[in-house]
């Protein structure tokens, strides 16, 4: 059975240090996933764009800075539980978004409360739908790129 907790979220897109706007994020998680999130980022004029990352990555960077690759998150400054920094990064090119902590942690909460954090690979159905859940993260950057 697939189960999923869905959450929108107003997130400035920080294009510089004078120019931001703010946008509608969609974060989803899922079940058949139980291991990352998604955030549908919808940019004016653009089509939708959706980034996967570890469910885990976004849990431990509002507290601290987190992630080595083409995501990382951290606190936006020193202050507890006051905003977070999400970068994407692609090559080059990259793209940063602020959101308020709070609704990052309520929707982490309800994620939790379908999956508890560790209990992730005690799902029964988790490995028959990796090939599947796979197969959608390459058709969705596919379909990015």
């Amino acid at each position: 059975m697939r189960e999923s907790v869905q959450a929108e979220v107003m997130m400035s897109f920080l294009v510089s240090e004078e120019l931001s706007f703010r946008i509608p994020v969609e974060l989803r998680y899922e079940t058949c996933d139980p291991y990352a999130v998604r955030l549908t980022f919808h940019l004016p004029g653009d089509a939708p764009v959706t980034w996967a990352f570890g469910r885990e990555l976004l849990v431990d960077g509002v507290g601290r800075p987190c992630g080595e690759g083409d995501v990382r998150v951290s606190p936006a400054g020193s202050e507890t539980l006051g905003d977070v920094l999400i970068r994407l990064q692609v090559g080059a090119d990259q793209a940063l978004f602020r959101s308020s902590v709070a609704p990052l942690v309520a929707f982490l909460d309800r994620t939790d409360k379908l999956v508890p954090l560790g209990q992730e690979g005690a799902l029964a159905d988790f490995d028959a739908h990796l090939d599947e859940a796979l197969d959608r993260i390459l058709a969705e950057e596919q379909s990015a790129g």
